[in-house]
């Protein structure tokens, strides 16, 4: 009797997995199966080559951190702070999923330092996201300017927030995040 194969998306998320660890050149077809504790023949019924893997995790990892996101957001309905609010919570739940988490978003962006395509997808999602905010804070803002303040803030501490380790003035993290969300959605 064969053994199951190894569903596709378990390729693609140990591929995503790899990369958050040593960007895409740890994305190799051999360790990955030995990751996956396959033979990495199964690799082949799925892609053809590991470009077309890299291709599959990018587009994997572009629908993950834009649009289901977004979707997600939306989901529930109610008006812009309301939507805003589940936005915020969902982004901070990241790290749950394995494509949406800071590690792989951090590995993109320095692959796409060096590969233009990927510059590209880079572009596409930012853009994306961005809109998505704008028209959030849009529908409670009526200065174009403060809503892309405001924009700008919220996508900076998604992307840089990894990287702060000052402290706060005797507060948490987790309470001065609680603070900045409140400032955001006055």
């Amino acid at each position: 009797m064969r053994a199951p194969r190894t569903p596709r998306g378990r390729w693609i998320e140990e591929g995503l997995r790899a990369l958050a660890e040593g960007g895409p050149e740890a994305v190799r077809i051999e360790p990955l199966a030995q990751a996956l504790g396959v033979s990495k023949g199964g690799f082949y019924g799925y892609f053809r080559n590991r470009d077309a893997l890299l291709e599959e995790m990018l587009d994997t990892w572009e629908h993950e951190a834009a649009q289901a996101v977004i979707e997600r957001a939306e989901s529930g309905g109610a008006d812009a702070r309301a939507r805003l609010d589940r936005l915020f919570t969902i982004v901070a739940a990241a790290g749950e999923g394995p494509v949406r988490g800071v590690p792989v978003e951090l590995a993109i962006r320095d692959w796409a330092r060096r590969d233009e395509a990927v510059a590209e997808r880079l572009r596409r999602v930012d853009d994306r996201r961005m809109d998505y905010l704008r028209s959030l804070f849009a529908a409670f803002c009526p200065d174009p300017d403060e809503v892309e303040v405001r924009c700008l803030l919220v996508f900076s501490l998604r992307i840089g927030g990894e990287f702060i380790t000052a402290g706060h003035a005797g507060r948490t993290r987790e309470e001065v995040m609680t603070l900045t969300k409140r400032w955001l959605l006055r």
